[in-house]
């Protein structure tokens, strides 16, 4: 049953989460106190839990002294933060919890995965990583993180990982976000890149998703993504940059009807090696200005070609920065 339910989660975190380049800050992984039972005093910061059970994660507590327990419990752990975060977007990495979890950090509630009874859904396969509010944590003092957790069967706890306190490195600031529906074709027609295509009858598809899991489970090879975006002429005047995101396998990228760039070698190219992927690499193609209808509409309009397996804009950001957000966001990366 765990496996049938894997599957359906696994769908739904292709579609819905979002890559970040972590560093790591505070480890967490070690000794945390740890007791049986539900009590919601426990997320109290200022609970004593002296006489608690001290256990390692991650670890399933079945491997911790607690064989064969099925049902609730808490662990509390201690921790302090340097100064040198301030500023910070941070995140608290978790790992994979079987099966449920509700996290709070110095008594404020966080983030949590699946239901508890009596609307049990487990998300023992979800890895746990939650933004931490900047007024939730004390910067250069110390913290308390509580976590409850439940466990239906086998294996339970915080079971593993790489537990701890990470920044997060890529953020940028998106002037216009083009995340969500786009017309979408499967075959290949050197037509579909004209900004005057008319693509009212193509099926709008979410991005960034793999197209697998999005209505074309079987396809490989070519298939286009169009979209129309409004400039304001106030951000028409800046260097823009299109950011994609990654995509499976090989794209090129059109702005107006005018190539902008292009990741990788298509098949027929005359280097002869487009069986080389480019899926792990980020898109971000300069917009020549003079490309720019400002305050009108303008089309983008993406040839992708997949080897095989999943394919097309998978995940990352989508939209339009600027040149100098995109320099701070390299460089904070480097």
């Amino acid at each position: 049953m765990k496996n049938t339910l894997f599957l359906l989660l696994l769908l739904f975190a292709v579609k819905s989460v979002l890559p970040m380049d972590l560093k790591l800050e505070v480890n967490l992984k070690g000794e945390w106190r740890f007791e049986i039972g539900d009590n919601p005093a426990y997320a109290n910061p200022n609970y004593n839990d002296a006489e608690w059970e001290v256990i390692n994660v991650p670890s399933q507590w079945e491997n911790e002294g607690f064989p064969g327990y099925d049902g609730y419990a808490w662990y509390r752990f201690s921790f302090t933060t340097p100064p040198s975060l301030n500023g910070h977007n941070l995140y608290l990495n978790l790992g994979r919890i079987d099966d449920v979890d509700q996290t709070y950090l110095n008594g404020h509630f966080i983030g949590g995965e699946g239901e508890f009874p009596p609307d049990y859904r487990t998300a023992y396969n979800i890895k746990r990583i939650y933004p931490i509010p900047a007024d939730k944590i004390i910067i250069g003092g110390r913290n308390l993180l509580a976590v409850r957790v439940y466990d239906s069967q086998i294996g339970g706890g915080i079971i593993e990982g790489n537990i701890g306190i990470y920044s997060r490195l890529d953020i940028i600031r998106m002037d216009i976000d083009l995340s969500g529906k786009w017309p979408f074709s499967p075959g290949d027609d050197v037509q579909w890149a004209d900004a005057d295509y008319d693509d009212s009858n193509w099926k709008q598809v979410n991005v960034p998703a793999y197209w697998r899991y999005i209505g074309y489970p079987e396809l490989d090879g070519f298939a286009w993504y169009r979209t129309s975006v409004t400039i304001p002429k106030t951000l028409a005047a800046e260097k823009l940059i299109l950011m994609l995101g990654k995509v499976n396998d090989i794209d090129q990228v059109y702005f107006n009807g005018t190539v902008i760039g292009r990741t990788g070698d298509f098949p027929g190219s005359s280097k002869g090696d487009f069986l080389i992927s480019r899926r792990d690499e980020e898109r971000a193609y300069f917009i020549p200005p003079y490309l720019i209808k400002a305050g009108k509409k303008n089309i983008i309009a993406v040839r992708v070609y997949d080897l095989g397996g999943p394919g097309g804009i998978y995940e990352g950001y989508i939209g339009l920065t600027t040149r100098n957000e995109y320099l701070k966001y390299s460089q904070r990366r480097k």
